[in-house]
């Protein structure tokens, strides 16, 4: 166990919260694919398509999408159990592990995801369709950095990096 360190604790409880808007955003993106447009947040239309248009065209296009949204749905919040449980339950241990594990985890996903957003392909409103997500990444940095900041002070456990 570590020493009392209020760095960890704090960069572990901010990285906890954003493991939990991780989740909270996957239950949303879950909750798209029945309701609404039936694509993503921020996503009104496909270039102008409709999800009605599309499924009059071939309804197995917007079950195959659905079927994408789901799974990414799943994804999304296995991350964000893996971010919390490893926050709260390692890190704020003061464990390097869980510390180097609670990192890659969501940078793996967000490396795959973000890239294809920027080239133009679609329309969306960015602000609702990336900005939960860019936020809770954000506060997510803020905790890793904080409790990074905490494990090199002087006492911390953990093996030697």
């Amino acid at each position: 166990m570590a020493p009392d360190n209020s760095a960890v604790r704090t960069g572990s409880t901010l990285m906890l919260i954003a493991g939990l808007a991780f989740i909270g955003y996957a239950v949303v993106f879950f909750i798209r694919s029945f309701t609404g447009t039936g694509f993503e947040l921020g996503v009104e239309t496909l270039n102008g398509v409709t999800k009605e248009q599309l499924n009059a065209l071939n309804p197995a296009v917007m079950y195959y999408i659905n079927h994408l949204h789901i799974a990414t749905a799943g994804f999304i919040a296995a991350t964000g159990i893996a971010v919390a449980a490893l926050s709260w339950w390692g890190v704020r241990k003061g464990e390097w592990w869980a510390w180097w594990a609670a990192m890659v985890s969501p940078v793996a996903g967000l490396a795959v995801a973000l890239p294809m957003h920027y080239f133009g392909h679609f329309t969306y409103d960015w602000v609702s369709h990336l900005g939960p997500i860019y936020l809770a990444t954000l506060v997510f940095v803020i905790g890793a950095l904080q409790a990074l900041r905490g494990f090199l002070q002087k006492g911390s456990s953990g093996p030697a990096r």
